[in-house]
C-alpha cells in the first residue's frame, strides 16, 4: 500500500497522489463494467453532467492498466465481479500505481465482502448500480474533488454483514496504529471515523481547518493509508465508533 505524502496528502491535489482536475476542466470518468447495457446507461447519465467527461469504456479488469495510461482518467467506476481480473485485483493493481484515480467501485449489494476488501485496498466509496442518476453525478463529483463517498454507518453495515474471519487480528492491528499516534491525531481520526468533515472537526476540537488538515495527513502518513475511508476502517476495527 503507498505511504501517503507528509504534507498536504489531505488536500485534493493530493489525496490520491493524481491531481484533481484544475478548477474549470472536466471531471474524467473510466468505466469498467462486463455488462454493455450498464456501461452505456452510467456513460448516458454521466455524459449529460456538464462538468464530467467519459473518457473510456472497458468490459474486464485486466483492460484498466492501458486505459487507464491512455486517456488518465480521475475517476474509475469500478465493477466488482468480471471474469478475467476482477474488481478488487484491479483496485489494488491501480491504488499501487503513482499516480494513482480514485476507484468507485460499482456493485448489486450493499454487504459484499468484495467491497469491504476493495476498499481496505484504497477505494474511495461504493456505489449500488441502482443509484438514482442525479445522486451518481453528485458522487462523481465529489470524489472528483478528492472526498470519500462512504459513510461511516454504511462501513459498519459493510462491517456487521460480512466474515468476521481475522477480526481479532484487525483489532489488534488497528489499535497498534491509532496507538502510533499523538492523542490529538487519535481525536482526528475518531472525528474522521464519525464522518465528520474538516470543518466540523475544527469547529469541534477548537482548531483551525488547516490544523486539521495537517493532523489528517500525519495520520495518513502514519498509518500507511490512502484516504478517509481507511481511517474511518480503522477506528472502527479498534472498536472507537
Amino acid at each position: 500500500m503507498r505511504k501517503a505524502s507528509a504534507t498536504g496528502r489531505e488536500d485534493a491535489a493530493n489525496v490520491t497522489g493524481m491531481s484533481s482536475p484544475p478548477p474549470g476542466q472536466p471531471i474524467r470518468v473510466l468505466i469498467v463494467d462486463d455488462d454493455a447495457l450498464v456501461r452505456a446507461g452510467l456513460s448516458m447519465i454521466l455524459g449529460g453532467a456538464g462538468d464530467i467527461t467519459v473518457v473510456g469504456e472497458a468490459a474486464d479488469g485486466d483492460e484498466v492498466p492501458k486505459m487507464v495510461a491512455e486517456h488518465r482518467p480521475d475517476v474509475v467506476l469500478m465493477d466488482i465481479r468480471m471474469s478475467r481480473v476482477d474488481g478488487l485485483t484491479a483496485t489494488e493493481r491501480l491504488r499501487a500505481a503513482v499516480p494513482a484515480p480514485e476507484v468507485v467501485i460499482l456493485t448489486t449489494f450493499h454487504a459484499d465482502a468484495q467491497v469491504l476488501r476493495a476498499l481496505r485496498a484504497g477505494a474511495a466509496g461504493f456505489l449500488l448500480k441502482d443509484t438514482p442518476p442525479g445522486d451518481l453525478v453528485a458522487a462523481v463529483r465529489k470524489v472528483g474533488a478528492g472526498e470519500p463517498i462512504l459513510s461511516p454507518v454504511v462501513t459498519r453495515q459493510l462491517i456487521a454483514h460480512v466474515s468476521e474471519g481475522g477480526a481479532g487480528s484487525r483489532r489488534e492491528r488497528a489499535l497498534s496504529l491509532l496507538a502510533g499516534l499523538s492523542e490529538r491525531e487519535r481525536e482526528v481520526a475518531v472525528a474522521v471515523g464519525q464522518g465528520r468533515s474538516n470543518a466540523e472537526i475544527a469547529t469541534e476540537l477548537y482548531m483551525s481547518v488547516a490544523t486539521v488538515k495537517a493532523h489528517v495527513s500525519r495520520i495518513l502518513a502514519k498509518c500507511d493509508l490512502n484516504n478517509r475511508v481507511q481511517v474511518a476502517l480503522v477506528v472502527h476495527d479498534a472498536g472507537q465508533l
